[in-house]
C-alpha cells in the first residue's frame, strides 16, 4: 500500500458551536471543489490560501507544498470526491485518484476557510454477515439493550473482531435502573437469576460453571467470560452466552439442545461489573480467529411493536412477541 503523508493543520481556535448534519454543508462543498481545482492545476500556493488565518500560522506554505507533492507523486490527479459523512466536524470524502482511492478529510469554518485537512488510506466497509439460523430471544420478560449496534457510541464491542456484533443486556425498572435498593449485592439486580435459554436448536461446544459471581462493581479479568456456554448451530454458527450465575449452568459439552431449552441463569461472573447477559454469534469456534456475525432475531417486540428479522440497538427495550 502506498504511503500517505499525514497532514493535520494545528488549530489555534476551535469551531465551538458549529454542528453538522449528515448532509454536505455549503462550506465543505466549496472547500472541496476548490481543493480539487487547485490540486489538479498544480497550484499548492492557492491551496495554502484556502486555509484560515490561524491555520496559516500553524502550517507553513512549504509543508503544504510537500503534502500536495507527495500525494500527487503517489496517487496522481484527483478524479472525484464523494461525500460520506461528518466525523468530529470533519467532512469525510471517498476520493478517487488516478492511482488509487483515499479518504480525504476537510474541516472548514463559517467563512469557508479550511481549518484542518488530512488523508489516509481508504478501506471499503465490511459487509455485515447476518446469522443464517433463525434466532429467538434467549429470555423471558422485557430486557434493555445496554450495548448493541454498529457504532462505537452504541456498542463498545465493535473494536473486537470476534464480538463486534455482541449484545450486553440487563433488566431495568420504570426509572431505567437495573437494580433495587443500593445495588451493592447481586440479588439487588433484576437480571440476576433470570433463566436463559437456547435461541435455536444447537450442540453444546463447551460449558463452564464454578466461577464465583463478582461483587457488583468488581470484575474478574482473569476469567473474562466467566461461567459460559458456547453453542454450535447446524449452520456452523457459534453462539456465546457469558457471565452465568455460579452453579446454574444446566448443560454440558456434547449435549444437543432445543430452542427454548434452559441453559442456566443470568449472573455476574467473569469480566462483568453487574449481572447481565453477554450474547454474540461468531463464525468459528476459535476465539482468536473468529469474526462476529451480526445477529437478527426472528421476531422481537420493541417498545410495544413487533419487528421481524431485527437486530436490537442500545436503548431498545425488547421482549418476545
Amino acid at each position: 500500500m502506498k504511503k500517505l503523508t499525514l497532514l493535520t493543520l494545528l488549530l489555534t481556535i476551535t469551531a465551538a458551536g458549529l454542528t453538522f448534519g449528515q448532509s454536505e454543508s455549503d462550506a465543505s462543498k466549496y472547500s472541496m471543489t476548490k481543493f480539487k481545482e487547485f490540486y489538479n492545476a498544480g497550484q499548492p500556493d492557492s491551496i495554502f490560501n484556502l486555509l484560515s488565518p490561524e491555520s496559516k500560522i500553524a502550517l507553513s506554505v512549504e509543508k503544504t507544498k510537500a503534502f500536495i507533492a507527495n500525494l500527487k507523486k503517489n496517487f496522481g490527479s484527483l478524479k472525484q470526491a464523494q461525500f460520506i459523512n461528518y466525523q468530529e466536524q470533519f467532512a469525510v470524502y471517498k476520493t478517487d485518484l488516478d492511482k488509487g482511492t483515499i479518504l480525504l478529510t476537510l474541516r472548514t469554518d463559517q467563512n469557508k476557510a479550511i481549518t484542518g485537512v488530512y488523508a489516509k488510506p481508504y478501506e471499503a466497509p465490511q459487509v455485515q454477515k447476518p446469522n443464517i439460523s433463525k434466532m429467538q430471544l434467549p429470555f423471558k420478560g422485557e430486557w434493555t439493550v445496554f450495548w448493541g449496534g454498529d457504532t462505537k457510541e452504541q456498542n463498545y464491542h465493535i473494536v473486537a473482531k470476534m464480538q463486534k456484533n455482541a449484545f450486553d443486556m440487563v433488566m431495568t425498572n420504570a426509572e431505567g435502573k437495573s437494580y433495587k435498593t443500593d445495588g451493592k449485592k447481586n440479588d439487588d439486580y433484576y437480571a440476576f437469576g433470570q433463566p436463559l435459554s437456547a435461541p435455536c436448536d444447537a450442540e453444546v461446544v463447551f460449558a463452564v460453571d464454578g466461577v464465583k459471581d463478582n461483587i457488583p462493581g468488581k470484575m474478574n479479568t482473569m476469567l473474562t467470560i466467566g461461567n459460559s456456554v458456547l453453542l454450535k448451530t447446524q449452520n456452523n454458527e457459534y453462539i456465546l452466552f457469558a457471565h452465568f450465575k455460579q452453579g446454574t449452568v444446566k448443560v454440558k459439552q456434547g449435549d444437543k439442545v432445543k430452542t427454548g431449552q434452559l441453559l442456566g441463569q443470568c449472573g455476574n461472573s467473569g469480566n462483568s461489573s453487574e449481572p447481565h447477559l453477554h450474547f454474540h454469534i461468531q463464525d468459528e469456534e476459535d476465539f482468536s480467529q473468529a469474526t462476529g456475525i451480526k445477529c437478527f432475531f426472528d421476531k422481537v417486540k420493541v417498545s410495544g411493536g413487533v419487528k421481524s428479522d431485527y437486530s436490537p440497538v442500545k436503548g431498545d427495550k425488547i421482549s418476545a412477541p
